[in-house]
């Protein structure tokens, strides 16, 4: 548990650095996350703070990528009580 070969509905603290432009970042990750889970995306200083499985990580980097959004850092914290469902 808590590896990158991970893909169970376990939800984790996730931390995105980004360099935020017209709140495009914050449009990714909402659509990623659809309309049910907004309340997993904390906005913070230089990013934001998600509540994600693991497996979302890449796919979250690569969409935010091919929006020509930079992304700085991805910081992994505790395991959220939440599950992916």
């Amino acid at each position: 548990m808590g590896s990158p070969r991970e893909y169970t509905e376990h939800m984790y603290e996730v931390y995105f650095e980004v360099g935020e432009h017209e709140n495009m970042a914050l449009r990714t990750f909402e659509e990623y996350l659809g309309p049910d889970r907004l309340g997993f995306i904390t906005p913070m200083d230089h990013g934001y703070l998600l509540k994600v499985p693991l497996q979302a990580v890449p796919d979250l980097v690569i969409s935010l990528s091919e929006k020509n959004i930079a992304v700085y850092q991805v910081v992994r914290f505790a395991r959220s009580k939440e599950v992916w469902r």
